[in-house]
């Protein structure tokens, strides 16, 4: 983490095909879970998350808007950890994409923000990501991005704790032997 975030939020845009009866009848557990692993696994002081099922035919490739009101920081610190972390998420997500330049401006001393972030200290700037996940369309079309994160999100863990459970093993064999 390259600054305290006080507020931060995502808004994921998905084909309204590639979200199937699971998806569409918990949406409300994908908002509140979403909104709590921003702050508890991003780290930001508060976290929103919002879905949105667009019905545009073609089906649209998964965008992910996210927007971050940062405490300080120096701005090109800001955006080389956000290209770092995109270059570490495409090596297992391989459609996952920066759309655009990460966006950071200063924020006005007047502009109101107490209902996103209360009484805590004014933040200095607005940080802005916009992503795309198209789907590798092995199984699932490409639109089904939402879909393929996942899948390689989970694949990644798995391959992270199998790792973490050989190395373990391996030191806990090495403590035994004479």
């Amino acid at each position: 983490r390259v600054t305290p975030v006080l507020y931060a939020e995502i808004i994921a845009s998905i084909a309204s095909k590639s979200a199937g009866p699971g998806t569409r009848a918990n949406i409300d557990e994908f908002t509140e879970t979403t909104a709590l692993a921003i702050e508890v696994v991003g780290g930001a002081a508060r976290g929103k998350a919002i879905i949105v099922l667009n019905p545009a035919n073609p089906p649209m490739i998964m965008r992910d808007t996210v927007h971050c009101l940062a405490s300080w920081g120096d701005p090109e610190d800001i955006r080389a950890s956000v290209t770092a972390m995109h270059g570490e998420v495409s090596r297992y997500v391989p459609g996952y994409r920066l759309k655009q330049e990460v966006q950071i401006t200063a924020i006005a001393e007047d502009e109101p923000l107490n209902t996103l972030i209360g009484d805590a200290p004014r933040p200095r700037w607005r940080v802005s990501v916009f992503l795309e996940v198209e789907g590798a369309a092995h199984y699932l079309p490409s639109y089904a991005g939402n879909l393929d994160i996942m899948t390689s999100a989970a694949l990644r863990t798995g391959e992270l704790l199998a790792a973490r459970t050989a190395r373990t093993t391996r030191s806990d064999l090495t403590e035994v032997a004479p």
